[in-house]
């Protein structure tokens, strides 16, 4: 089977256009800068309400320009620029509604914190006609990429069942502003693996799912969670997560696994293990009639890697409408509303036990 080779880049443009950083943290840093690079994609300047942080990045990588305001910023930006905002998505409604009509945006997710805001967020896309995508970018993660190529090879047949499990001690202290965020882990972790869902099976019908706090993190609104979709008899679909086992790397996991009629694919997460530092990726598939494992050697990891596709489908819809923007804000939009719909079942409460 070691012939069969997998896609894992992301198709890039013919001619690159310029990116300009609203928002400059630590996505930025570690994500977005490094994936652009490799791709030799233009970077021309950055604002961050945080002077410090936006002069720290130019600095750092040579980022020709630093506004001190937004107004700075959206004033003499470069021909075809392509909006980067990467801030937190209390502050997506008035960047958003400032930027001009007909702006090419990449914005970060959570495409707001409930589904109200997000129908706000894609009211404002589609009245200042955006050509706008969200960064759910583990659909990119090289691993992801080859378990997709897989699939559409029709090697593992049909998909009959999709898991995502995750078993690790999340240092949630390294950001500090969760713990004032009414809903945490659903919207700002197990929402990347709700949208790898939805970006291989679809739109399911409805949702189950249970979101709990831990007494590690008691000031944070949950940290673990089991999310469950409904696709009809057939097909099961689980996201199990548990990010307080401080019991060593022996048995924390963190792995998606995909089995179809024909074969199974399994993919490391290793983001997850020994975060932030991580561990390598993996990824390997087993076909009907075997009981052997068969690698796929990756390019690399979720970040940065990931944040290539993004950005890269970005700039080919804009220079060639034909082409796919499998992220754009009409499709993020629905997997905030799965999202949401995690969030009502956790709330509404389990079928009580009849006597």
């Amino acid at each position: 089977m070691s012939h069969h080779t997998f896609r894992q880049d992301p198709e890039l443009p013919n001619t690159a256009r310029p990116i300009v950083f609203l928002g400059g943290g630590g996505i930025v840093r570690h994500g977005h800068i490094p994936a652009y690079r490799m791709m030799g994609l233009p970077m021309y300047g950055v604002y961050d309400v945080v002077p410090e942080t936006a002069q720290d990045l130019a600095r750092d990588f040579e980022l020709p320009n630093v506004y001190s305001s937004l107004e700075e910023a959206l004033s003499n930006p470069p021909e075809n620029v392509i909006w980067d905002v990467a801030v937190p998505a209390a502050s997506l409604p008035e960047i958003l509604s400032a930027l001009p009509e007909g702006a090419a945006v990449l914005i970060q997710k959570p495409f707001g914190e409930v589904l109200e805001q997000a129908r706000a967020l894609r009211q404002i896309c589609r009245d200042k006609n955006f050509v706008a995508a969200v960064n759910f970018q583990l659909r990119w993660s090289p691993n992801v990429m080859v378990a997709r190529d897989i699939i559409e090879q029709g090697l593992i047949g049909d998909v009959l069942d999709f898991e995502v499990y995750v078993n690790v001690n999340m240092p949630w202290h390294l950001w500090e502003w969760l713990k004032a965020a009414p809903r945490m882990e659903i919207l700002y972790h197990s929402i990347h693996y709700v949208d790898l869902v939805r970006s291989f099976l679809g739109d399911p019908k409805g949702m189950y799912a249970k979101t709990v706090k831990h007494p590690n993190s008691p000031d944070l609104h949950s940290s673990r969670s089991s999310i469950i979709f409904d696709y009809g008899d057939w097909v099961r679909a689980v996201i199990n997560t548990y990010h307080g086992h401080d019991y060593g790397p022996r048995h924390q996991q963190s792995f998606f696994k995909i089995e179809g009629t024909k074969g199974v694919i399994r993919g490391q997460l290793g983001l997850n293990l020994d975060y932030p530092n991580g561990r390598p990726d993996e990824l390997e598939y087993c076909l009907q009639g075997s009981t052997k494992w068969v690698p796929v050697p990756l390019i690399g990891s979720w970040i940065p890697y990931a944040f290539r596709g993004t950005m890269a489908a970005l700039q080919c819809h804009l220079e060639d409408r034909t082409k796919p923007l499998p992220t754009h804000f009409e499709d993020a939009y629905r997997t905030m509303a799965v999202v949401e719909a995690a969030y009502i079942s956790s709330e509404s409460g389990a079928v009580g036990v009849p006597d």
